[in-house]
């Protein structure tokens, strides 16, 4: 199994309607892409002071599962025009499970 996490933060001028319509079309990637295994995502509880606001868990059989959620056109389209033009900030991880 291979995981994949990426956290992302906000522009503060980022509408509540950016940032759903990020999560509503993360979460179609599943149906979208036969590859991804399990799919989370989760906005931030905004218990603490200085978190990202969303966070992305996505597991795949092995790496060449994640390189073709990777770089697949729906979910690059989700990147270019939905995450860019509200993104502060991102950090993420890959690893072995």
């Amino acid at each position: 199994m291979f995981r994949h996490v990426v956290l992302l933060r906000w522009k503060p001028e980022a509408t509540s309607a950016e940032r759903f319509a990020v999560q509503t079309s993360l979460a179609d990637l599943p149906a979208r892409i036969p590859e991804i295994r399990n799919y989370e995502i989760g906005a931030d509880a905004q218990i603490n002071a200085g978190n990202f606001d969303l966070v992305v868990v996505a597991d795949f059989d092995d790496v060449d599962g994640y390189l073709v959620y990777r770089d697949h056109p729906v979910h690059q389209a989700v990147i270019r025009e939905r995450i860019q033009p509200i993104l502060a900030d991102r950090a993420a991880v890959q690893h072995h499970r």
